[in-house]
C-alpha cells in the first residue's frame, strides 16, 4: 500500500488497483486525535447524574446513568466475545480462518470503541429533545413483541439495502474499505468502521428502541435487552468461530433464514459480493444475493473435529502474576504491545493470583498462540505455572511431568521441533532436557532448548575490542559456553563462582593456550575497573554498585535484573527479529518487540528451518555457537544488536 496523493491510498489486490479515500466528508471521527482522552467525553454525563442526585436530590437525570451503564455493558459484551475468540485452546477447531491477526490489523481495530461514545451523544440529544422518554416503564411485554416486528420489517431491510450501497463503485473507495480492510473477523471488527457508517447504524438500531416508545410500549428492558442483543449478533457474525451446530440447522431448517452465523458473515468478508444481511439471511435470498456455499462451509467447519498439527511449538510459562495478564484472550490490544506494568492492571492482580492457584490444582498445558512462516505452523504453548513456582522443591516433579506430557503429545501429533522455554529448561529442573530425552530415547519430535543461538546473540552484542568482561551464572549452561567461547577469542573473563571445582572443570575444557584467559573471582568489587559485565544470575543493587561508571550489563538471567545504576546502560534479554514473511502473528512475547523472540525461541525455529535431526539438550556444543548464528541469519532471523 502506497499513498498516491494526500487523502488517497493506493492498494494493489491481486488483479486490480483500488483508490481508497481517506479524507471523504464523515470518514474520520471527530475525537480521532485525542487519544485515550476520548473517554473523557463520558464526564459530561457522570457529572450531570451526580449533580442531579446530590446537589438537586433529584432522580430526573437518571438516564445518564442509564447511558453510561449501557455503554460499560456493551463493551463488556464485546470483551467477553474477544475473550472467547483468542481462546484457541477452547475453539481451535472450529475456526473459520485459520489465519491468525496480525498487528496490523489490531493497529487498526484500536478504536473500535468509538461507536459507544457516538451512540452515548447520539442517546442524550434523544433525551433531552423527547423528555417523556426518562418516564418509560420498567418492564411491558408489549415492548418487545413492538420492538422485534420493527427489527424484522424495518431495520433489517434498511440495512441490507445500505450495506448494498456501501459496496457500490462509488461508496466503497469512499468509506466501507475501512471495515474491510481487517482481513480476519473479530469481535473488534464490529465496531471497525467509518464515523458515516456508524451514524447510519444509530438509525437501525434506533428504529426499534424509539419505535417502540413512541407507539406507547418503551420500557427500560427493551432498551437493554435489544441494543445488547444487537452488540450479541453484531460480534458473533465477527466471531471467526463457529458455535452454531449444524445439527440444529438440519432440525430447524428455516432458522438458516432466520439468524446468521459466523460463517455466514466471513464469506462476506473473503468474497465481498454476496451476504450482505444485518442477522436474518432471509433478506439475501430475497434479494438474491445468499451465496450458495454458506450452509456446506458452515456444516464442514461446526462438524470438524480435527486440527492442523504444528511443526514447532514453543512451550513457555508464566512469567509472573502481572505479566499472566499480557494474553490476548484477556486484553488484545494490550498484548499486541511489549509487557510492561500499567496502572490498570492493579485492581486484577488479586483475581490473577487466583487464576494461578486455581491452574495449579487443575490445567493442562495449553494453546496460547501461533503464526505462520514460508508455509509451517509454529505455536506457544503455556505450562501453566508461575516463575515463583519453579523454585518451590515440592513442585519440581508436577513440573516435570506437564512439560514431559507436553512434549509426547507434540511427538504423538506430529511436531517436529519443541523448544523449552526460561525455566522449563532450568538445569536443576530437568538437566536443560536430558531428562526427558533419556527417558524416551525414540522420540520422534526434536527436543531443543535453544541456549546455543542465545549464547550466539550474547556473543555477537559484544564489541569485538573488548578485551576483559565480568561474568556471572559463570558456571551455568550459558555462562560455561560464553566463558569458553570468549576464552578463544582471547578475551579475559573473570568468572564469578565460590566453587573453584566447577570453575576447573570449565577452564580445563578450555585450550591449553586459552586457559590463563579464564580467571576465577569470588566477589564483584575485583571487577570494579571492567566496563562490560555478562549478568546470568541476579545482581542485588549493592552487587551492581561495584561496576564503575559506563558500564554495559548484558544479561541472560530471568527476570532481567532492575536497572539500578543510571551511569550505566543495560541490555535487554537475548532476543532476534523474526523474517519478515511471519504471518498472522499479533502477540508480544512478554516485555520483546513486535515481531521480535527470545533468543531460545528463535533458536527452535533455526532448528526447523534448517531440518536438523539431532535433540539440542544438556550442555551447549561451543563449535555450534557460530553455526547457529549464521543459519540464523541464513533464514533471515535479525540481531537487535550486533559487535559492529
Amino acid at each position: 500500500m502506497e499513498k498516491q496523493n494526500e487523502g488517497v491510498e493506493v492498494v494493489e489486490n491481486g488483479n486490480y488497483t483500488l483508490l481508497r479515500k481517506t479524507d471523504a466528508a464523515l470518514f474520520a471521527w471527530p475525537w480521532k486525535n485525542l487519544g485515550n482522552y476520548k473517554y473523557l467525553l463520558y464526564g459530561p454525563f457522570l457529572a450531570k447524574f451526580i449533580h442531579s442526585m446530590y446537589w438537586k436530590e433529584s432522580m430526573e437525570n437518571i438516564w445518564c446513568l442509564h447511558i453510561l451503564i449501557l455503554c460499560a455493558l456493551r463493551g463488556l459484551v464485546h470483551q467477553l466475545w474477544s475473550t472467547y475468540s483468542n481462546m484457541l485452546y477452547l475453539n481451535r477447531t472450529r475456526r473459520v480462518s485459520q489465519q491468525g491477526i496480525d498487528y496490523e490489523q489490531i493497529d487498526h481495530e484500536w478504536d473500535w470503541d468509538n461507536f459507544l461514545i457516538l451512540q452515548a451523544i447520539v442517546g442524550s440529544f434523544v433525551y433531552l429533545n423527547f423528555p417523556s422518554l426518562a418516564n418509560i416503564p420498567l418492564w411491558d411485554v408489549r415492548g418487545l413483541i413492538s420492538c422485534l416486528i420493527l427489527h424484522i420489517g424495518i431495520s433489517e431491510p434498511l440495512f441490507y439495502w445500505m450495506h448494498r450501497l456501501l459496496h457500490s463503485s462509488h461508496l466503497f473507495p469512499l468509506y466501507h474499505w475501512h471495515h474491510h480492510e481487517s482481513k480476519i473477523t473479530h469481535p473488534f471488527t464490529a465496531g471497525h468502521a467509518t464515523f458515516l457508517e456508524h451514524l447510519l447504524l444509530c438509525v437501525v438500531v434506533g428504529i426499534p428502541t424509539l419505535g417502540t416508545a413512541f407507539i406507547g410500549y418503551g420500557s427500560i428492558s427493551v432498551m437493554y435487552s435489544y441494543i445488547l442483543a444487537f452488540d450479541f449478533l453484531r460480534c458473533l457474525g465477527h466471531s471467526n468461530v463457529e458455535i452454531i451446530p449444524h445439527s440444529l440447522y438440519q432440525r430447524v431448517p428455516l432458522l438458516r433464514y432466520v439468524i446468521y452465523c459466523p460463517t455466514y458473515h466471513s464469506l462476506h468478508h473473503q468474497e465481498m459480493k454476496t451476504n450482505f444481511c444485518l442477522f436474518m439471511p432471509l433478506y439475501d435470498m430475497l434479494g438474491n444475493t445468499l451465496n450458495t456455499a454458506s450452509w456446506s462451509l458452515h456444516k464442514e467447519i461446526s462438524s470438524r473435529t480435527n486440527e492442523r498439527a504444528p511443526d514447532f511449538v514453543f512451550l513457555a510459562h508464566i512469567v509472573d502474576i502481572m505479566s499472566s495478564m499480557h494474553a490476548p484472550f484477556l486484553f488484545r490490544s494490550f498484548s499486541s504491545v511489549p509487557f510492561s506494568t500499567k496502572l490498570f492492571l492493579l485492581p486484577m492482580w488479586p483475581f490473577a493470583f487466583m487464576v494461578v492457584l486455581t491452574m495449579w490444582l487443575k490445567t493442562k498445558t495449553f494453546l496460547f498462540s501461533f503464526y505462520n512462516i514460508r508455509g509451517r505452523l509454529n505455536q506457544t504453548w503455556i505450562v501453566p505455572r508461575a516463575g515463583f513456582q519453579y523454585f518451590l522443591p515440592f513442585a519440581a516433579e508436577g513440573i516435570n511431568k506437564l512439560i514431559e506430557e507436553a512434549i509426547l503429545r507434540a511427538d504423538r501429533i506430529g511436531v517436529k521441533v519443541i523448544s523449552l522455554a526460561a525455566l522449563n529448561k532450568n538445569e536443576s529442573l530437568n538437566g536443560g532436557g536430558t531428562l526427558f530425552v533419556n527417558k524416551h530415547p525414540n522420540l520422534r519430535v526434536r527436543v531443543v532448548h535453544g541456549n546455543t543461538l542465545t549464547a550466539a546473540v550474547i556473543l555477537n552484542e559484544i564489541p569485538r575490542d573488548v578485551n576483559e568482561v565480568f561474568l556471572t551464572g559463570a558456571t551455568s549452561k550459558l555462562g560455561r559456553a560464553i566463558a569458553l567461547y570468549l576464552a578463544r577469542r582471547r578475551v579475559r573473563v573473570l568468572m564469578l563462582t565460590k566453587s573453584t571445582e566447577r570453575f576447573m572443570k570449565i577452564q580445563r575444557e578450555a585450550p591449553v593456550e586459552c586457559q590463563k584467559y579464564l580467571v576465577q573471582v569470588t566477589n564483584c568489587k575485583e571487577a570494579k575497573q571492567c566496563k562490560t559485565w555478562i549478568i546470568g544470575k541476579w545482581s542485588t543493587p549493592r552487587e551492581q554498585s561495584w561496576a564503575p561508571s559506563g558500564t554495559h550489563f548484558y544479561q541472560f538471567v530471568v527476570p532481567p535484573i532492575i536497572p539500578f545504576r543510571r551511569d550505566c546502560t543495560y541490555g535487554k534479554l537475548a532476543a532476534m527479529r523474526l523474517p519478515k514473511d511471519v504471518t498472522g502473528l499479533g502477540t508480544c512475547e512478554y516485555t520483546m518487540g513486535r515481531d521480535i523472540v527470545h533468543a531460545c525461541h528463535a533458536g527452535g525455529l533455526v532448528h526447523l528451518l534448517e531440518g536438523w535431526t539431532h535433540h539440542e539438550v544438556g550442555a551447549i556444543d561451543v563449535d555450534q555457537i557460530d553455526v547457529v548464528w549464521e543459519a540464523a541469519l541464513k533464514h533471515g532471523l535479525k540481531p537487535l544488536y550486533n559487535s559492529s
